[in-house]
C-alpha cells in the first residue's frame, strides 16, 4: 500500500508538507524519489483539465490576488478559509507581481501567518503554492526550514522556494542544502538562483556538484562555469578528482546544450578548460562514467568545427589526440569492455554509434544490434 493511500484511510486529507517530510525522512541526504510524486492531491487534479493561464500574460495571478484581497479585507477571516479557495483559478508557480502586491498591501504579520498555515497544512497544491508566494513576499529567516521542506517537492514548488530563499539572509546556505536534494527542473531553479547570487560561499559547490548529469543541467552549465570562475580554479584539478569529473560533465553539457544555455562556442575559456581536463583526467583511474565522458568529448572534437568547440584548429587536434590516447590505454579499454559486457547502456551506445568513427580499441568491429 502506498504512503498516500495509507494517509487517506484516516479520513482526512494529507498535507503536502507532511508528505514531503515523510519522504525526506526516508532519504534525508538526497532527493525525494520521483520528486515526491504522486502527490496526495493527484486524484483531485487528475480529474480536471484547467484552469488554463490567461492569454494576457499580465493578467496571470490577478484572480488569485483578488481572492487574497477579499480575504484580507475581512478581519475575522482565518487562514483555513483559504484551504480550497484557489482550486478553480490559475495559480502561477513562479514569482507573480499581483500576488506579491496583494501580500504587501496587508499587515505583514497576518500575511505571514496565513502563508505559513497554507504551506504547513494545505492539502491542495494550489493553496500551498499561494501560501509559499505569501511567504516569499513577507516571510523572515524563521521561515527558511518551512521553505526548504516544501521546496523538496521541487517540480511544483522549486521556483518559488528558490525565489524566497534567494532574497533572504542566509539564503545561500539554505539554497545549497536544497540543491543537494533536488533534481530535474527543481535543480535548474535552485542552481540558477545560486548563480544569480554569485556568492564565494557557493563557488566550491558549484565547481564540484552543481550538475548531476540530467539533460536539464544544460540550462545552467555555462552559468556555473562562469560564476564559479572555473578557468581560475584549473590548478586545483591536479589534486581534486571530484572537480575533474564535474569539469568533464560541464564540458559535455555545454557541448550539447544549444538552445538551452551557453555552449562551448560562447564560453570564452573553452580551450583552456578542455586542455586542463584532457591533461588531468588521464591521471585518474578509469570508470565507465569517465570513459563515456572522454569518448563524448573526443567525438565532439572529431565531428565539429574548431569554432563550435571554442578553440583553434591546432588546439582541437591536440585535444582530440590527448583524449584518444587516454581512451586507448589498456586499463581504460578493459573498463569499457567490462561495462559493455555488463550491459551498460552508455558503453553499448558508444560501441554502436561512436566507435566506428573514433576507432576505439575497446570496441573493435562492433556491429549495431538489429533492434537499434
Amino acid at each position: 500500500m502506498s504512503e498516500t493511500t495509507m494517509a487517506g484511510t484516516t479520513g482526512s486529507p494529507t498535507a503536502l508538507f507532511d508528505h514531503a517530510c515523510r519522504l525526506h525522512q526516508l532519504a534525508p541526504e538526497g532527493p525525494l524519489p520521483r520528486d515526491g510524486e504522486p502527490y496526495p492531491d493527484d486524484a483531485l487534479h487528475d480529474r480536471r483539465q484547467g484552469p488554463e493561464a490567461p492569454e494576457d500574460r499580465y493578467s496571470v495571478g490577478k484572480a488569485a490576488a483578488l481572492i487574497l484581497e477579499t480575504h484580507f479585507a475581512q478581519e475575522s477571516a482565518l487562514p483555513s478559509d483559504l484551504a480550497d479557495a484557489f482550486h478553480d483559478v490559475h495559480i502561477p508557480i513562479f514569482y507573480n507581481e499581483h500576488i506579491a502586491a496583494a501580500a504587501e498591501r496587508t499587515d505583514r504579520e497576518r500575511v505571514r501567518r496565513t502563508g505559513h498555515w497554507l504551506v504547513r497544512h494545505g492539502a491542495d497544491r494550489c493553496s500551498v503554492t499561494v501560501g509559499l508566494a505569501l511567504i516569499a513576499a513577507v516571510g523572515t529567516t524563521e521561515d527558511i526550514p518551512l521553505i526548504q521542506t516544501i521546496g523538496l517537492l521541487s517540480n511544483r514548488f522549486g521556483p518559488l522556494a528558490a525565489h524566497a530563499l534567494e532574497s533572504r539572509p542566509g539564503g545561500v546556505e539554505a539554497l545549497l542544502w536544497l540543491a543537494e536534494r533536488v533534481t530535474g527542473w527543481g535543480r535548474v531553479y535552485v542552481v540558477e538562483a545560486l548563480c544569480r547570487l554569485d556568492s564565494p560561499i557557493a563557488r566550491p559547490w558549484l565547481l564540484r556538484r552543481a550538475c548531476d548529469g540530467d539533460f536539464l543541467n544544460g540550462y545552467f552549465a555555462g552559468k556555473v562555469a562562469m560564476v564559479a570562475r572555473l578557468h581560475e580554479a584549473l590548478a586545483d584539478l591536479s589534486t581534486d578528482s571530484e572537480m575533474v569529473d564535474h569539469t568533464g560533465l560541464l564540458l559535455q553539457l555545454m557541448s550539447d546544450c544549444g538552445g538551452m544555455g551557453a555552449t562551448l562556442a560562447h564560453y570564452p575559456h573553452s580551450a583552456a578548460v578542455l586542455e586542463a581536463h584532457a591533461h588531468h583526467v588521464g591521471s585518474l583511474s578509469p570508470t565507465i562514467e569517465r570513459y563515456y565522458g572522454v569518448a563524448w568529448l573526443t567525438h565532439y572534437l572529431t565531428t565539429r568545427s574548431p569554432q563550435t568547440a571554442g578553440c583553434t584548429a591546432k588546439q582541437q587536434e591536440a585535444l582530440r589526440a590527448t583524449y584518444l590516447a587516454v581512451l586507448d590505454r589498456e586499463e581504460w579499454t578493459r573498463a569499457a569492455r567490462a561495462g559493455l559486457a555488463a550491459g551498460d547502456k552508455r558503453m553499448r551506445w558508444l560501441a554502436d554509434h561512436r566507435a566506428p568513427q573514433l576507432r576505439l580499441r575497446a570496441f573493435p568491429d562492433r556491429t549495431p544490434d538489429v533492434e537499434e
